[in-house]
């Protein structure tokens, strides 16, 4: 099929669409019953894989990128969507903003994950929606359903930045060491955040094949691992009771129990109660895998944290303090911090974005996967492009709008493999959810009071699917020794960095009065300390400068520049279904 331009595709759609036209199909969609359900076999996705049940051979039909689809289901799906990338938007806020962060009161806590919330769903419109920028070759989005969240790189730089900010003075203490509240160091992540955003904005203009060139499978993937184990520490350590002060154990004060000694049943870190809520998250998670329904597979995470909370609720761990203090409804800016920005997180958070570029090429390869849409050629070049120019925009967007930089999500490519369904409509409304879930302020009270322990056995799930994300995507390099040498290289100081933070911290020596170059050494180091940055720029660079290895047959191995990036997705894949080619649907700017 001859691929369309996006005049063409505008100038048909106005031929062909009428308003008469629109509204007899709204009125359609609405009003009957082939509109609103379909013959779709909802049954589907709440059977559970029960063992000796007899299952139906054959699979759900697949929903294309422009098929027509019920509304219901729409909205059905749609849920879906929004429940399987709940947890993944929640935790970085709570995590960052929390006791082992900048420390914001509860009320703060509360906004920031409702605006999470409603950040994820309005940015994910940009790239599910996809934008042609006039008279020009260049798209802002991909027109998939490609989601976007708070990206997990930030946590680690974030945790250690605020950790920096209450060494030097820059975040207040207490008499006693206790640290107090550190909005103007969160103020200062979010302006130093919205001017980094510019490099991935540049990065994205770059020609897709260089940028294929740069950010191969080599270096996303073991950058990606790195991320998911660096972050797998704060969950054990929420696991075991807090990730706060309580983690090291005082003998007396606010913190010798976890969360603090004011909490309901509040323990010594590392108790066996707290293991067990834990565990109950955990062991949830993996009883949905095995016995759930295709909609409870795709959201499992969510029923082992409902499952934790309601065991905590009931044993007495819970505090409901905050959510009968919540107000009804919450939006964007209803709280403010003080835009800055701080030099230690300059070179860091340059480094987050283009690791960030590097997550969304991965992404948005295996949304097109499993979308049944190519994987190479001029059309997904152009996807590879919008994605990474929508990714930088809505770094931007999300610092001015008091969320950290947000990313390309994958989590939803799996819930696509397994619903078969890549409509748009779905993507929509999926955003309609999170909108919603954000604009009810005691829905996140409710998040934000979860017990430490249970969100632990949760978190630490979720860190550990990411680390194995980066593993899938190596899995597809092949392994000579020079891609080996490579790993070995950009892993070395990685892992080190990851397992040893502090390594660096006594490198620079420099106590004097100067503040500038005070802030350079410390945003050096502060970079040297995270791991996966480190692996990201060894693998880059040397990605680049050693030759790909030429096999003893004659066969020439392609190189990492060659090697097809996705991510492994559980799919069944229907080949009598040609890929879709056509860009119907675009909006152009």
């Amino acid at each position: 099929m001859e691929e369309e331009g996006p005049s063409q595709i505008v100038a048909q759609g106005h031929k062909k669409k009428t308003v008469g036209d629109r509204l007899r199909g709204i009125r359609k969609a609405f009003l009957t019953r082939h509109g609103l359900l379909g013959d779709y076999d909802y049954a589907f996705l709440f059977t559970p894989n029960i063992p000796f049940l007899k299952k139906k051979p054959s699979p759900a039909p697949f929903f294309g990128l422009n098929d027509h689809m019920p509304v219901v289901l729409a909205l059905l799906l749609g849920l879906q969507h929004s429940l399987a990338m709940l947890a993944g938007v929640i935790t970085p806020p709570i995590i960052i903003a929390g006791a082992g962060g900048a420390n914001l009161s509860g009320a703060q806590q509360q906004y920031l994950v409702s605006t999470a919330l409603i950040v994820s769903g309005i940015l994910s419109m940009i790239q599910i929606t996809r934008f042609h920028i006039y008279k020009t070759p260049y798209y802002i989005g991909t027109g998939l359903i490609s989601v976007v969240g708070i990206s997990f790189a930030i946590i680690p730089v974030a945790m250690g930045a605020f950790a920096q900010m209450y060494e030097n003075g820059y975040c207040p203490t207490a008499e006693d060491g206790t640290k107090l509240p550190c909005p103007q160091g969160y103020g200062a992540l979010l302006g130093t955040a919205a001017c980094c955003s510019l490099i991935e904005i540049l990065i994205s203009f770059l020609p897709p094949k260089i940028m294929l060139r740069i950010f191969p499978p080599i270096v996303t993937g073991p950058t990606v691992m790195l991320i998911g184990l660096s972050l797998i520490s704060s969950g054990m350590k929420n696991w075991a009771g807090g990730s706060g002060d309580c983690a090291s154990m005082p003998e007396t004060g606010l913190f010798s129990l976890c969360p603090t000694i004011d909490a309901p049943h509040a323990l010594p870190w590392g108790s066996a109660e707290f293991l067990g809520l834990g565990f109950s998250a955990f062991v949830t998670i993996i009883l949905c895998e095995r016995f759930g329904s295709p909609i409870m597979k795709s959201t499992s995470v969510i029923w082992g944290l409902l499952t934790g909370c309601i065991i905590a609720a009931a044993t007495g761990y819970f505090d409901r303090s905050g959510i009968d203090s919540a107000p009804t409804a919450s939006f964007i800016w209803v709280e403010t911090f003080p835009l800055s920005v701080y030099g230690p997180l300059v070179l860091p958070l340059l480094a987050i974005y283009i690791i960030c570029a590097c997550e969304t090429i991965g992404d948005v390869t295996a949304a097109c996967d499993v979308s049944r849409l190519e994987v190479e050629g001029p059309m997904y070049e152009s996807r590879i492009q919008g994605g990474v120019l929508a990714d930088g925009i809505n770094g931007t967007l999300a610092a001015l709008m008091t969320i950290t930089p947000m990313t390309t999500f994958a989590q939803n490519n799996g819930v696509i493999a397994l619903t078969r369904c890549a409509n748009r409509k779905a993507g929509y409304c999926c955003c309609f959810f999170l909108i919603i879930m954000g604009i009810f302020a005691k829905f996140a009270a409710s998040l934000v009071a979860i017990p430490s322990a249970v969100l632990g056995g949760m978190t630490t799930f979720l860190f550990c699917a990411v680390a194995v994300s980066g593993i899938a995507i190596i899995s597809t390099v092949s392994f000579n020794r020079r891609n080996r040498f490579i790993l070995t290289a950009a892993l070395a100081i990685g892992y080190g960095a990851t397992l040893v933070p502090e390594y660096f911290a006594h490198v620079f020596t420099y106590q004097g009065d100067n503040r500038s170059l005070l802030g350079f050494l410390n945003a050096i180091e502060l970079v040297m300390e995270t791991g996966f940055a480190v692996t990201a720029f060894i693998a880059m660079i040397l990605n680049l400068v050693i030759e790909p290895e030429i096999e003893d047959t004659g066969a020439e191995v392609r190189g990492s520049s060659g090697d097809r990036e996705s991510v492994e997705v559980e799919s069944v894949r229907d080949t009598s279904k040609k890929p879709e080619s056509s860009e119907k649907g675009e909006k152009n700017v």
